[in-house]
């Protein structure tokens, strides 16, 4: 009797232990599906409605077109919103990760959706007169695990973090510096708000002074607040490990990297790292459950997001993936109660060309962060999200709210009767700088631009999931340059059913074997239909009466994707990442550019249903 007790406790010992949600497994993803790593979608369904924006396109030559720096290592944006605007936060060097001079530059926008021209938030450091760096350290550079705080008292703080280059950790740390962005836009005074604790740094041996030292009361009383505030610090974790016992945290073995919390609804704290580690939290931040890996949570180091949304549900946002240097698509997912995550949809999927080596630049979009919990929030029903590509530019994500990656019913999108640069409601965008994406005056429709010769601008209609789909897409080509509009209808995991090109007057049916169908023609500057019909079942499509076989076999299809150049899929996880190259011949200067405009889409009733 006794044995069958032991046994009987044991078992429900270990059953307790198993529960998603607790100190052994805080948060689980329990979709099931796993990234095709040869696509830059990774195979997965988009998240419908995502507008991907860039902020910064990095340009060496013509550095005024960019930020004014001509660096090409740009990275680690951090997001809020205060006051009506946006503020994006990042790193930039030279050309290599932590490499000197290293500084943080600042972006604001009134919308998210354009951006102004970045300025200097906190500039290279500069040391005191007679102070050098300590052996094996050969410059200064900016980091930061944490961008903004607004406090109590309304004010909005700016902070980073000054190390030596080549590691800013631990010894290599010199301290986290802040100042205050002013409601008409300026900023305050940079001061030194907390010293490494690996180090003997203090206001005798460096070049800025301490936060107590401002005469402004609002702005020292924002700080305290700050430092009061264990969830809002915990961010600055693995920059400078505490080992005056500031941080409440007991890690260690010094695991967990880039903290990110958010409230459950049961009202515990989850924190989440790189790596996939994640640990709890009943007391608001003043103890941890030991930091532990989510094996649902598949990823490297590029980072995850997690949050509550706007729609009282929760989402966290990260690269699905192990492979280090590889890092694509980025992806959401979603939960109802912030423990249990599903409906795993793409935010980015794109990789386009790294146009300038750099070491430690890994492909693909990643770092990516949102707007910290307890800052103000937007008044639009979105979620959004930062992050660089190819540690190389930097984005923005508009994820609309609920989060979605089916779509029942027909699709009647008339893009002529949407307000001139309005978002463009169920279609996913993505949208360069040098590739604009945008609904244009007076019933236009929306314009599709192209002055970019490594990458393209893109969009993408998601339909109800059919086996038989009946579409007609109305559209006129206004100019041409050397490559074809491509317009593809795929399956869920992105495979090419159909692909036609537009080229030249001539509409043409392509094959990955080399060989083209002429399946109609059009008249630049006149609008026309493409009309598709297909059957998965046959393998044949019919395009304005004339029939072609579909591309490849799938099953069925539900989604429509129009693009101002060819597909790619270079990079691969083959793509030498740390093989240095030459700059991309004339990266930094426009093409000439191509110009289309999309006027409606319309799905019909399959005839086969």
């Amino acid at each position: 009797m006794k044995k069958l007790l032991i046994v009987s406790l044991l078992a429900a010992a270990v059953e307790v232990a198993a529960q998603t949600g607790n100190s052994s497994e805080p948060v689980a993803y329990v979709g099931g599906e796993i990234c095709n790593p040869r696509l830059h979608e990774g195979g997965f369904r988009y998240a419908i409605g995502t507008e991907n924006i860039q902020v910064l396109r990095a340009n060496r030559t013509h550095p005024e077109w960019a930020e004014g720096t001509g660096f090409t290592y740009n990275h680690a944006p951090n997001l809020t919103y205060w006051n009506g605007k946006f503020y994006l936060e990042y790193l930039t060097s030279p050309a290599d990760e932590h490499e000197p001079p290293g500084m943080s530059l600042l972006a604001t926008s009134e919308d998210g959706r354009t951006w102004n021209r970045p300025v200097v938030a906190f500039p290279a450091y500069e040391p005191p007169k007679g102070i050098t760096p300590p052996e094996g350290y050969t410059g200064y550079m900016m980091h930061q695990r944490m961008g903004f705080y607004t406090a109590p008292n309304g004010r909005l703080l700016l902070l980073g973090f000054y190390g030596h280059s080549g590691d800013p950790f631990g010894k290599g740390g010199i301290g986290r510096v802040v100042r205050e962005i002013k409601a008409n836009g300026t900023m305050g005074p940079i001061y030194f708000i907390r010293y490494s604790s690996h180090t003997s740094w203090n206001e005798s041996n460096t070049s800025l002074p301490f936060y107590t030292k401002s005469k402004d009361k609002g702005f020292r009383e924002a700080c305290d607040a700050l430092l009061k505030d264990r969830l809002k610090t915990l961010q600055w974790l693995d920059e400078d490990r505490g080992l005056d016992g500031f941080y409440t945290l007991k890690d260690s073995v010094n695991t967990v990297q880039a903290t990110n919390y958010y409230h459950r609804k049961d009202g515990k704290t989850v924190a989440l790292w790189k790596w996939s580690y994640a640990a709890l939290s009943d007391d608001e931040g003043a103890s941890w459950s030991a930091p532990v890996r989510c094996p649902t949570l598949i990823m490297a180091g590029g980072k995850q997001w997690g949050q509550r949304t706007r729609d009282g549900r929760y989402a966290i946002s990260y690269n699905p993936i192990e492979t280090q240097p590889y890092r694509y698509p980025l992806i959401i997912i979603t939960s109802d109660d912030g423990i249990t995550f599903d409906s795993l949809g793409i935010v980015h999927g794109e990789v386009p060309p790294r146009r300038f080596f750099g070491i430690n630049k890994d492909f693909g979009p990643c770092y990516v962060r949102g707007i910290t919990e307890g800052e103000q929030q937007p008044e639009d029903y979105n979620m959004w999200l930062t992050y660089s590509v190819n540690k190389e530019d930097i984005w923005v994500s508009r994820v609309p709210l609920p989060v979605r990656t089916t779509w029942d019913g027909p699709v009647h999108d008339d893009l002529t009767k949407l307000p001139s640069q309005s978002p463009v409601p169920d279609w996913n965008v993505y949208r360069s700088q040098w590739a604009p994406v945008y609904i244009g005056d007076n019933g236009e429709g929306l314009w599709m631009k192209d002055g970019d010769r490594y990458d393209y601008a893109r969009v993408i209609r998601v339909f109800e999931e059919t086996a038989c789909p009946r579409l007609s897409l109305y559209m006129v080509v206004e100019q041409e340059q050397d490559e074809a509009f491509e317009v593809d209808l795929t399956d869920r995991h992105g495979t090419r059913a159909l692909s036609l090109t537009l080229h030249k007057g001539i509409i043409e049916a392509q094959y990955e074997d080399g060989h083209r169908i002429n399946v109609g023609s059009y008249t630049i500057g006149r609008p026309f239909y493409i009309d598709v019909s297909a059957d998965t079942a046959s393998g044949y499509a019919t395009v304005n009466r004339s029939a072609c076989p579909l591309m490849h076999s799938v099953k069925s299809m539900e989604r429509l994707s129009l693009r101002t150049g060819a597909y790619r899929n270079l990079p691969d996880r083959q793509t030498p990442n740390q093989d240095r190259q030459t700059p991309l011949a004339l990266c930094d200067e426009p093409c000439q550019e191509s110009a289309y405009r999309i006027l409606s889409l319309k799905t019909f009733p399959s005839s086969g249903e």
